[in-house]
């Protein structure tokens, strides 16, 4: 086992990242929900409510059977994870009337997440293969939900900042598609699941 190894599997990595990751969500909730208050959104508390069913599914994943290990997977995952983290509320948006993609994304991230359960990962690694529900549609439902939800968050409220948070969680929301589809590639089962649902994101485009 190498260095990298240890770390990922030592409690103190897990109690750092919990920390981490709750302290970031308990900003952006906050921040969120501040907003709910003034302005009677909906729309807020459905992207609340998005965030809090992936912490939640978080810390219930299952153990995987193989995780890697790469520093640079590791990266992109925790980056392309914390990064809408960084989403805040806005006083405009280019097209306000987006708030229907906004439930649209959450929606689909609902069921997406049961269609995943448990096997709900960060970084590259390998749990129970998903073959059903969302994922006879395209091989990465979760993170198309996610592309409608903050797409459409962006359009609702639209800053520099948020756009370029945006523009960083799909980037390397790409990423990790193809690095995870490597990983689990070295699986017959996950072979034969790529040849039989082509795409990756949306159907019959990527």
């Amino acid at each position: 086992m190498n260095a990298l190894s240890r770390i990922i599997k030592s409690p103190r990595f897990n109690v750092y990242s919990g920390v981490l990751l709750a302290t970031l969500y308990g900003l952006f909730a906050y921040a969120h929900f501040s907003k709910f208050q003034q302005t009677n959104d909906w729309a807020l508390l459905l992207v609340i409510i998005a965030e809090t069913l992936g912490a939640i599914f978080f810390i219930c994943r299952s153990d995987p059977q193989t995780v890697s290990t790469a520093p640079s997977d590791w990266l992109v995952a925790i980056i392309g994870t914390f990064a809408p983290l960084f989403l805040r509320p806005a006083e405009w948006g280019i097209l306000p009337v987006a708030n229907i993609l906004i439930m649209v994304g959450t929606m689909l991230q609902i069921i997406s997440l049961i269609s995943l359960n448990r096997s709900f990962a960060l970084v590259a690694a390998k749990r129970e293969i998903k073959t059903t529900w969302m994922y006879r549609i395209v091989r990465h439902p979760l993170y198309a939900s996610y592309s409608v939800l903050f797409g459409g968050y962006v359009l609702v409220h639209t800053t520099l900042m948020n756009l370029l948070v945006y523009i960083v969680t799909m980037v390397f929301l790409c990423i990790r598609i193809f690095r995870e589809e490597k990983h689990l590639a070295q699986d017959q089962t996950y072979r034969t699941y790529m040849f039989n649902v082509r795409y990756r994101l949306i159907p019959f485009v990527f």
